[in-house]
């Protein structure tokens, strides 16, 4: 099972508040809330105690409990809701609230939850399974617009754009058509780093501190390198066309068994053809001063390396199918070719 199903099942398991309800038919009685049984979600409104608060999907459907007629959850709850895969409501720092966009000062926050009053056209709310949410493209501008800073804000474009929410042209066409909102600043600056082919959070902070930090020109990201005779060598997480220095981050699933070596020798076919791969793991996107120094001293290398060296290419063979793009995948789906995704989600 992928996590496009994944998400489908959690939204489905999910369990909706009730209020108490003294006859015992559609909610728990007077008596049955004074037990362990039962658990509040907010003011008036209870679950069973052995619904898990913690999973995403039932945080969202608590919080959608008390909004308003006008309103919706936004930013990256509603991205969740919709089938944002990396919208997970966790930080360092431990859960983000859940966001509610409304119209007018009817409803309050809670804990757990965030109110937020702007402009909301009616239009932009969509009934998904239940649950009312701002339009994916509303529910970004939310995020990049509040998130706690500029990286964290390049990642939820990206995130969006990997579960093929939002183009960046549609992000691009919202925002400058909302220019005085709060945090439209930081939202235009996110934008402008962001990327569709981007495949997990951690592949946008290493690509931030090669753009940042290091200083290096914009890298591609997840595009396929070939030899000469076009064999596919590999699909590094980001490579600058030009000196041919690669980005690669490897989690946890990366370091041992069979995928330690298909990776260690993969690592060799880039070397052998000319190519300068640079790997980073969790604790180096914690030491970004220290990666963008190994980023700048291999793309000093690359730099220097013998033109003769080179015996790969970014040009593809005929037969191979561009999805670099949100257009391209969401083409694909609309063909019913979207198995040709597999690779993306298994990667990430």
């Amino acid at each position: 099972m992928d996590r496009y199903d994944a998400l489908a099942l959690a939204r489905a398991a999910t369990v909706p508040p009730v209020r108490r309800d003294d006859t015992g038919l559609r909610g728990p009685t007077r008596v049955q809330l004074r037990s362990a049984r039962w658990r509040r979600t907010s003011r008036g409104l209870y679950v069973p105690s052995d619904v898990d608060a913690l999973v995403a999907e039932q945080r969202i459907r608590e919080a959608a409990a008390v909004l308003p007629e006008i309103g919706g959850v936004t930013g990256w709850a509603g991205l969740r809701w919709t089938g944002g895969t990396w919208f997970t409501g966790r930080t360092p720092g431990g859960f983000q609230p859940v966001d509610l966009a409304t119209c007018y000062e009817d409803i309050r926050g809670q804990p757990g939850i965030r109110v937020c009053q702007e402009r909301l056209p009616p239009g932009e709310l969509v009934d998904v399974e239940g649950v009312r949410v701002t339009l994916p493209v509303r529910s970004l501008f939310f995020a990049t617009r509040y998130a706690r800073d500029l990286r964290a804000a390049v990642a939820a474009v990206d995130a969006a754009a990997y579960s093929d929410l939002v183009s960046l042209e549609e992000a691009w066409d919202y925002t400058l058509r909302h220019p005085g909102w709060t945090g439209v600043p930081q939202a235009r600056n996110a934008l402008a780093l962001a990327d569709e082919n981007t495949w997990s959070p951690a592949e946008t902070a290493m690509r931030l501190v090669w753009v940042l930090d290091a200083c290096l020109p914009v890298p591609l990201t997840n595009r396929p390198v070939f030899d000469l005779r076009g064999h596919h060598l590999g699909t590094p997480d980001m490579i600058d066309p030009v000196t041919g220095l690669l980005g690669e981050y490897d989690g946890p699933h990366h370091l041992d068994g069979p995928q330690r070596s298909i990776d260690v020798r993969r690592l060799d076919a880039f070397r052998a053809h000319g190519l300068e791969p640079v790997v980073a793991m969790a604790p180096d996107l914690r030491e970004r001063e220290l990666l963008a120094a190994r980023l700048r001293s291999a793309h000093e290398r690359a730099s220097h390396r013998p033109a003769t060296d080179r015996s790969w290419t970014l040009d593809p063979p005929a037969w191979w199918r561009a999805t670099h793009t949100v257009d391209l995948r969401r083409a694909l789906a609309t063909r019913g070719d979207d198995r040709l995704l597999d690779y993306r989600r298994h990667a990430s």
